[in-house]
């Protein structure tokens, strides 16, 4: 709320749907078709935001953000580096790239040598990424705020299972 320019956060991908049973890729779990629930390796979120120059703020908040609600004890924990922040641009839903995870930008890693990758400061591109068509369909996230209406639901309050 203390970023004017951000518009609308949400949940996406794996975390913003409730828990389904899969089939995994391990051979003797596939021989066998024995199935088991789906493991959410990371936290997507999205975010609409009108402008991009104060990324590298907003990075910082972010992470600072987590480790507070981790110290605290704040129910599920995500360590910075397993969330993934997908930038937006409002109304038009189009993809803009991603919050980066470095603390300066160019940091000179491997991925800062990907082309454009620091062109806008912290917005980090991902060689051959575009998103999935229905990356923003309704049932694919779960908006947690929204300018000018204020905070919609908090993520714990999202389902955890099919059913719920």
């Amino acid at each position: 709320m203390t970023f004017p320019e951000v518009q609308a956060v949400a949940v996406i991908g794996s975390v913003a749907k409730p828990l389904w049973k899969e089939v995994p890729r391990f051979r003797e779990f596939r021989r066998r078709g024995i199935e088991v629930w789906h493991e959410c390796s990371d936290l997507d979120m999205a975010l609409w935001i009108d402008s991009q120059e104060r990324l590298g703020e907003l990075r910082k908040v972010c992470s600072r953000a987590l480790r507070e609600a981790f110290e605290a004890g704040a129910g599920m924990s995500v360590p910075d580096n397993e969330v993934d922040v997908f930038l937006f641009e409002p109304r038009s839903n189009r993809y803009l790239g991603r919050l980066c995870k470095f603390n300066q930008c160019p940091k000179g890693k491997f991925d800062c040598l990907t082309p454009g990758c620091g062109a806008i400061h912290f917005n980090k591109v991902v060689p051959g990424f575009a998103p999935r068509a229905d990356l923003l369909a309704p049932a694919e996230y779960a908006m947690l705020y929204e300018r000018g209406v204020g905070l919609l639901r908090s993520a714990l309050d999202l389902p955890t299972v099919e059913g719920d």
